[in-house]
């Protein structure tokens, strides 16, 4: 059988894309290929209001399991709150509803040896053809990518007594610093259950599972929480974009449509991938073609107009991770939310302007200005590389 179109990999942004076309263009023949047992991994992804549309709000919300008007971020000099809506998408949820959605067209299972722009071969010796593949598998290192990572581990806990908190802690870097800038990410989805997670801007991917579960265990008795059950546990490591070439990155995929990590479409400075994921979704369903080269062509040419939007993030992020001891990175963080909510709501969106981009570096520096400068020169001898 011959496909409209074949999605390899069940993560994130397929799911969307897939939802989506179902949604809108329930006439196309789309199917699903995921290798695992079931969709969507063990995540929680989240996103602030600003970064999506109303009409992205709209079809995106059966997937929200949980809202909040505000956050808090805490620092050793700086405590507030942002007014500014947060929600979260569990893995459960979303699987639940393309589980549901997608039927016999899900294939579970389905373990892939190889693919091109037209055509899926499975290890099993299956194969699926479409007019079109979008390889959706998710981060894969690249010689084209330079890259800082963000690892966690996240433990969702049924508390002995009510936690007290109204709202989510996106970051809390009051903790001691280690193995780079380390914040602890605290979400509460009923008056007596939390995810915490430990949080690290690292140079490097090693993930010590049994220190940061300790790590999660001291938080909780220094907040005055009585852990009683472990719900679940998740954990990952998220890259943060340095630096990179776009076309390489590009070429890399030889025709292939592209979404997801793969292509770099994530915030460069948060690792938050599902507003890039719902965009994505909504430009697939509205192509008129989706013949593999018209969905090769839309997909790249994003992917090098977000590039190229997202320089001044990448800037921010090689001065985060090259400009000061590690021990040091968080106060970068701690100059930036001195920022009113609007600007910082723009930040979490990409979606800065000139002036933003000038506040954000206004005031007493947080770094020193040579080694800024020593970052910068460093970029420039790369470009000249190039």
């Amino acid at each position: 059988m011959t496909h409209d179109l074949v999605l390899a990999g069940g993560g994130l942004a397929n799911g969307l894309i897939a939802y989506r076309l179902a949604e809108r263009r329930p006439d196309l023949r789309v199917v699903v290929l995921e290798g695992g047992t079931s969709l969507g991994g063990n995540h929680t992804w989240s996103f602030h209001d600003g970064d999506l549309s109303p009409a992205e709000h709209a079809w995106i919300e059966p997937f929200v399991a949980h809202r909040w008007p505000t956050y808090e971020v805490r620092f050793p000099k700086r405590k507030r709150a942002v007014a500014t809506g947060y929600a979260s998408v569990s893995s459960e949820r979303f699987r639940a509803l393309l589980t549901e959605r997608l039927g016999d067209r899900l294939v579970l299972g389905a373990r892939i040896a190889a693919l091109t722009p037209d055509r899926v071969t499975l290890e099993d010796g299956r194969v699926f053809a479409g007019r079109a593949v979008i390889d959706g598998r998710g981060h894969r290192a690249s010689r084209h990518l330079r890259l800082g990572f963000q690892k966690f581990l996240g433990q969702e806990w049924e508390l002995a007594e009510p936690h007290g908190l109204a709202h989510p802690i996106v970051m809390d870097a009051t903790v001691p610093q280690r193995d780079g800038y380390r914040f602890v990410y605290v979400l509460p989805f009923s008056p007596t259950r939390l995810l915490i997670e430990d949080t690290y801007y690292a140079d490097g991917e090693a993930l010590d599972t049994e220190s940061l579960r300790r790590s999660i265990a001291d938080y909780a008795a220094s907040a005055g929480w009585r852990l009683a059950t472990l719900m679940r546990e998740e954990h990952g490591i998220l890259p943060i974009a340095l630096d990179g070439r776009i076309e390489g990155l590009v070429e890399e995929a030889a025709g292939v449509p592209t979404v997801g990590l793969a292509r770099a479409l994530f915030h460069p400075t948060t690792g938050y991938s599902l507003p890039d994921a719902v965009h994505v979704a909504d430009l697939v369903a509205a192509l008129p073609d989706l013949g593999s080269p018209s969905l090769a062509r839309l997909l790249s040419a994003h992917a090098r107009n977000l590039w190229q939007d997202r320089a001044y993030f990448r800037l921010l992020n090689r001065l985060l991770f090259l400009a000061g001891r590690p021990e040091e990175r968080y106060r970068i963080l701690e100059h930036f939310y001195r920022l009113p909510d609007p600007l910082v709501a723009r930040f979490y969106a990409a979606r800065l302007d000139v002036r933003d981009k000038i506040r954000i570096f206004a005031g007493k520096p947080p770094i020193s200005i040579r080694s800024a400068i020593r970052v910068l020169a460093a970029r420039r001898t790369l470009k000249d590389e190039e």
